[in-house]
């Protein structure tokens, strides 16, 4: 997908990807800054634009970004072995809050420890289809009547998994979910920064924390940073915190 954007002097250099979203790789023409999204993709002569391309993808991935990572915020969510916290279902960061913010930046800064924890991103309400299709015979025949808020849809179905399958059952039919929606599940890079497309009159999607193998704890892990790049003060509250 082109993201047609001319920024200035530059135009954003996209990586060969045929997935969910654009992937971009850096800023295409002379002189472009290493910290190319504070600078350049969120400056107040781009940032409309670039907004708009994410309400209209999705998702942007920015690869190699430098710069000072101080304007965001600590991840803070963690899960167990024994129990999964909310921030691994798939959902809109502000759902439970006043701010539903129109796009939420996740980043995994420069740091000694790889992160190995994906983050899966998918579109809504496609999510919640995969969701159904996916949940097992038994448990589908109590959801009921299925033609109703999709974000209703999907507490109803969520509750159901909590009650019924063990915590690795779980973990197993949400990776179930992110192969039939196609959710974007590539490991973290450093330097790496994800634009995601929260709340608009569009096109969204929703994100969750991802084991993609068994969760066996006790292996370091490498931390990410979130903002709400497009509110005003950036309101982030504790909640959104945790993914």
């Amino acid at each position: 997908m082109d993201a047609g954007i001319q920024l200035g002097p530059w135009r954003l250099r996209q990586a060969a990807w045929s997935g969910l979203g654009v992937v971009v790789e850096g800023l295409e023409g002379r002189g472009a800054p290493a910290d190319y999204v504070d600078a350049v993709l969120l400056s107040a002569a781009h940032r409309d634009a670039f907004f708009a391309l994410v309400d209209r993808v999705g998702l942007v991935v920015c690869k190699g970004v430098r710069g000072d990572d101080d304007a965001l915020k600590e991840v803070r969510g963690r899960s167990s072995r024994g129990r999964l916290s909310q921030g691994e279902f798939f959902h809109h960061d502000g759902c439970t809050g006043p701010v539903k913010p129109r796009v939420v930046e996740i980043r995994c800064p420069y740091q000694d420890v790889e992160r190995y924890t994906s983050t899966a991103i998918a579109p809504f309400p496609e999510v919640v289809e995969a969701m159904l299709h996916e949940l097992p015979a038994i448990l589908r025949a109590g959801i009921g009547d299925t033609a109703i808020d999709p974000d209703l849809l999907q507490g109803t179905v969520s509750r159901a998994v909590r009650r019924a399958l063990s915590p690795e059952e779980q973990r197993a039919y949400l990776r179930r979910v992110d192969l039939r929606v196609g959710a974007y599940r590539e490991p973290w890079e450093m330097g790496e920064t994800r634009f995601i497309a929260n709340a608009n009159g569009g096109r969204t999607m929703q994100h969750r924390r991802a084991y993609l193998e068994p969760h066996t704890g006790g292996r370091p892990n490498g931390r990410l940073l979130k903002r709400w790049p497009a509110e005003a003060g950036d309101p982030l509250d504790a909640e959104a915190c945790e993914i």
